[in-house]
């Protein structure tokens, strides 16, 4: 009888196996063992390689280490159907201690972030570093759940769908905490060059 089970469970376990066995944190590659892209108290420029946008993002807060985070971001191709990035740019900086809302400028996605920390705030200023795709427009544009769902808590934000991309985010900032949440602006994309700007 064991053996009947053995010879009915283990091809499923295998193919198991082989589907989800790799994914540490679903199926987005955070880089070099998992390494973070800064250290405490201190600013950084991320960029995705040209073509990839920003598709997760990771963070661990610390009270201790000036109430700063430590940030991880993952990237993947956008899709093939909306072609090579025509232009990146780095958009206005969102100044520390304040709430802020911004999307990428001329229907760009996000695929960069840069921050430095300033300890008199405990807190950090922003820049999204956005792409254009062409003329692509984005449309059902939504705000995702706040990240984290509690001032103080880890982050983890992942794109579950290969066809939304995030334009941008709003966030929230609590003197009392010194900590920010996040709502990330996603959208699709129109496979088809549109006339419109900032839709």
């Amino acid at each position: 009888m064991d053996l009947v089970l053995l010879c009915v469970f283990l091809p499923l376990v295998t193919v198991a196996w082989g589907q989800y066995g790799d994914y540490a944190y679903g199926p987005y590659n955070y880089g070099d063992n998992d390494e973070w892209v800064n250290v405490y108290r201190q600013g950084f420029n991320f960029q995705c390689p040209h073509g990839q946008v920003i598709v997760a993002i990771r963070s661990v807060f610390s009270k201790k280490e000036g109430s700063d985070r430590l940030w991880n971001y993952a990237c993947m191709p956008a899709a093939q159907s909306l072609g090579e990035p025509t232009e990146c740019w780095w958009e206005e900086i969102n100044r520390a201690g304040t709430e802020w809302y911004q999307t990428c400028s001329n229907n760009g996605l996000v695929a960069g972030f840069q921050s430095q920390y300033f300890p008199s705030v405990l807190d950090r200023e922003w820049q999204f570093y956005c792409c254009r795709y062409s003329r692509r427009c984005p449309y059902s544009c939504w705000l995702t759940t706040e990240y984290p769902g509690h001032y103080g808590e880890d982050m983890d934000m992942m794109m579950y769908s290969y066809d939304h991309y995030i334009r941008g985010a709003t966030t929230t900032f609590s003197a009392v905490d010194r900590d920010r949440q996040w709502k990330f602006i996603v959208c699709r994309m129109t496979e088809y060059d549109c006339p419109f700007q900032n839709v």
